[in-house]
């Protein structure tokens, strides 16, 4: 009943910056957590970034001082700026949904963020 797709990925050498939107829609309530998480071939989804709809964020440890989660509860999006960017931090990125105090999580299909020279 949630549709997030994302936007802003793509191929960029290291140092750069890329900013990642994702926008939601359909049956979103007031009270939820919307982040990032990323995937690389053969690895296990990470954690990125997620911000609440109160404002509180949390930050996988590599990416601190970085990336900067924001949200506009207004138009139910969540951004990702994403500073310093090293090849490391190449995979897809997927923007995650969950109602606060319920079960279900809601995926994007993902953006392909490529840090290569």
């Amino acid at each position: 009943q949630v549709q997030l797709v994302e936007s802003g990925g793509g191929l960029v050498q290291p140092g750069g910056s890329l900013r990642l939107s994702c926008a939601a829609s359909g049956s979103i309530f007031k009270l939820n957590v919307m982040g990032w998480y990323r995937q690389a071939p053969g690895k296990q989804r990470e954690l990125v970034a997620t911000m609440t709809s109160g404002g509180s964020t949390n930050y996988e440890d590599s990416v601190k001082g970085r990336f900067t989660i924001s949200r506009d509860n207004d138009k139910n999006t969540v951004y990702l700026q994403m500073n310093s960017l090293k090849p490391e931090d190449t995979a897809v990125y997927y923007c995650n949904y969950k109602r606060s105090h319920y079960s279900y999580e809601y995926w994007g299909r993902g953006t392909q963020v490529t840090v290569s020279s």
